[in-house]
């Protein structure tokens, strides 16, 4: 027999750990046990408060390399990647969405890039001109006479648009 140990999020190692982030913009939610439910009831491990998810809509299982997904009979239904499903593997990347909500699963590999890539980077002398329209010595010359460096910003669009609900 073989037993698990539910630990906090934090205690994971990277391949265990994952997060769904919402494509519409909001922080991203762990997903910290190995079996866990998405719905609208109150008991849910992942709850989303809203008429169009079932009370339990979904299932989540983190397995090696993996997240298998189980639609739970919801009526607006489970999508991996635009298709609808009753059940899935997912990967890395993968788009979730769960009625009207949608998520890009991350986890593993994926899920600790994506952290890194919020912190700081290298910005090389071509880029930094092209933002500025100045080359990069006159820049840096600017920073020293007291003037501010231009702030150079990450774009936060989403790599998948929202599904078109007019069609």
């Amino acid at each position: 027999m073989v037993e698990y140990e539910e630990r906090p999020p934090g205690d994971l190692p990277d391949f265990m750990r994952a997060q769904l982030v919402p494509l519409e913009g909001g922080s991203p939610v762990e997903v910290a046990k190995e079996m866990t439910v998405i719905g609208r009831q109150e008991d849910c491990d992942i709850r989303l408060d809203h008429k169009s998810v079932s009370k339990m809509h979904c299932i989540l299982v983190k397995t090696d390399g993996l997240i298998v997904l189980r639609d739970l009979g919801s009526t607006n239904g489970t999508r991996v990647n635009g298709t609808r499903v009753r059940r899935a593997a997912m990967l890395p990347n993968d788009k979730l969405s769960v009625a009207q909500f949608h998520f890009r699963v991350l986890f593993g590999a994926a899920l600790t890039a994506a952290e890194q890539s919020d912190k700081t980077q290298r910005v090389d002398p071509a880029e930094l001109q092209q933002v500025t329209g100045k080359p990069a010595e006159d820049v840096l010359m600017d920073s020293s006479a007291d003037q501010p460096m231009p702030e150079v910003y990450r774009n936060v669009l989403p790599d998948v648009y929202p599904e078109d609900r007019k069609k």
